[in-house]
């Protein structure tokens, strides 16, 4: 018999018929410790086979204790007994908020290697840095460079910084601080033995580009423009992040194409890729990865959209599906501080939602981040034509309230502008999101005049009003609302016609309603003599009355 499913990061076999060592078994909890914790199952070979458990080990209260004394701090797993073709041993090792070794002080962590399969790897030094900071429990950016000076820090860079601060609308109180006590204040510099050394956010942000490179070499920043397969820009550098950030912006601009559209007496400029997102994904990747591995933040341009990378995953409790709900905080807090205190970032730190609106206001697809790993984020933003009846929907509803839309309005008008018409449940399951939450939402985007609601109860459906299609694609409006709900009966009966039956999937289909719904109009034709059902269950048709 087989177990049913593969070792993966957070699933592990381990062969048992001749006694598992002890230090295998806590060498492997001490991985998944260090990693996202997991479940160590002795008694199954690599294959997933089950081979039994050993008799030495069927007493569970006895090696969890034993785990627990051999592990420091001390993990405490949960053991549990699985009766199956044979008996097997499942450890339950939690997700940990500390680093973990053995007693014998070996760290360990897990690994997928090149065929996708996982494995246990030695932790090193330079690897511990890394792992506190996803866990939010050490701050890399706050530390003085190790053989750091005061004279590392570059007086035009600084000079780069109050500019900043001007033309982003910083704290003004910077500016009036001298060189020395700007420093201090964004914490660009500690004390270390009666002198000032720089922190790795002082260098980082002003630091000298030679010393960058020596002192940091895993600051390096990349950009690449590619048009079909030929490539028209192809640069690699190491600068302090404000000269990087403006020389990326520079290359940006000239390759973001803007069209317009008027909107009343005013021309709309629509960006291939809107500026302020484009801003904050860039002080995101800068400001969130992890500068202890070797790597770069890397943009790339090409027919399809722009990708954004940098090392080093989301931190712990981050994922690419609760990024607009969680509680904001990063990697590098000091650094993050920074760059919102000097206006580059989102100072309320909720940069993700600007990203997202970015593309919701020109009724494009949405950011993806889920080509993201676990050693590196990326940020896919898609290119597309702009849907303009959509941006001038958006644009005179915000004129109207005098402030922009909530996020999740946007992501629910340009979910049911995807999906055409659909269900709150099937909005909910598109967003990912409770539906008790996007209930609130669409209704209120209903009151609005922005959302139609089509019928009542659980097969009650939306879709944009005729403001999102314009005067010049009524046509698509009203084919989207199926005519009216009156003419549903009709449109059935039309369809009935042509194909000489149908059945229920094809009103589903064909009106874009629920089952219950669809069920339902069939039975008031049948019980008005317009159609005959035709056998039972799954295998039911209806054909028109003779």
């Amino acid at each position: 018999m087989n177990i049913g499913f593969r070792e993966d990061m957070t699933h592990e076999f381990k062969s048992d018929r001749k006694k598992l060592a002890d230090q295998e078994i806590i060498d492997a909890v001490v991985a998944f410790a260090n990693t996202d914790g997991g479940d160590l199952y002795l008694g199954v070979e690599d294959d997933g086979e089950i081979t039994g458990l050993h008799k030495e080990h069927s007493d569970i209260t006895r090696l969890a204790a034993f785990i627990a004394n051999k592990t420091v701090p001390p993990v405490p797993v949960r053991c549990e007994i699985l009766d199956l073709e044979k008996p097997i041993l499942k450890i339950a090792v939690p997700r940990r908020t500390s680093i973990t070794a053995s007693s014998s002080g070996k760290m360990q962590r897990r690994r997928l290697k090149a065929d996708g399969t996982p494995e246990n790897v030695p932790m090193y030094p330079y690897e511990i840095a890394g792992r506190l900071s996803d866990l939010s429990l050490f701050d890399y950016s706050a530390q003085p460079v190790p053989d750091g000076d005061y004279q590392d820090l570059d007086p035009v860079e600084r000079e780069r910084l109050r500019q900043i601060i001007r033309k982003y609308r910083g704290e003004p109180a910077l500016l009036e601080l001298d060189n020395e006590e700007l420093d201090k204040a964004l914490q660009m510099v500690v004390q270390v033995d009666k002198k000032l050394v720089p922190t790795y956010t002082g260098l980082l942000l002003i630091g000298k580009a030679e010393r960058l490179k020596t002192l940091m070499p895993t600051a390096e920043t990349a950009i690449q423009v590619l048009e079909g397969t030929d490539i028209r820009v192809n640069e690699s550098f190491f600068l302090p992040i404000l000269s990087a950030f403006e020389k990326i912006t520079e290359y940006v601009a000239a390759w973001n194409h803007e069209a317009e559209m008027e909107e009343g007496l005013f021309r709309v400029s629509i960006p291939d890729f809107d500026k302020r997102a484009f801003r904050e994904a860039l002080v995101n990747a800068f400001c969130h990865r992890d500068y202890s591995m070797l790597g770069r933040v890397r943009v790339e341009i090409n027919s399809e959209g722009m990708l954004i990378s940098n090392p080093g995953g989301f931190i712990e409790g981050i994922n690419a599906d609760n990024l607009l709900d969680a509680e904001p905080h990063g990697r590098n807090p000091v650094l993050a501080d920074a760059l919102k205190r000097i206006g580059l970032a989102e100072r309320t730190g909720r940069g993700i939602d600007r990203i997202y609106e970015g593309s919701l206001l020109y009724g494009r697809l949405l950011p993806d981040y889920s080509r993201s790993t676990s050693t590196s984020v990326r940020l896919f933003i898609p290119r597309g034509m702009p849907d303009r009846a959509f941006v001038r929907m958006i644009s005179e509803e915000q004129q109207r309230l005098g402030h922009p839309l909530p996020i999740y309005a946007l992501l629910v008008l340009n979910t049911v502008k995807q999906m055409h018409q659909a269900t709150l449940r099937e909005i909910s399951e598109a967003l990912k999101r409770d539906e008790s939450r996007i209930k609130i939402v669409v209704e209120t985007l209903v009151e609005s005049g922005l959302v139609e609601a089509i019928g009542n109860g659980r097969g009650r459906n939306y879709m944009l009003s005729p403001k999102a299609y314009g005067r010049e694609n009524t046509a698509a409006y009203i084919r989207q609302k199926g005519i009216d709900e009156l003419r549903y009966e009709e449109l059935v009966l039309e369809l009935a016609r042509k194909q000489k039956s149908i059945k229920r999937a094809d009103v589903i289909a064909l009106l874009h309603v629920s089952p219950a719904k669809a069920f339902r109009i069939l039975q008031r034709l049948v019980k008005n003599q317009k159609l005959t059902l035709q056998g039972k269950g799954a295998g039911a048709y209806y054909t028109l009355e003779a």
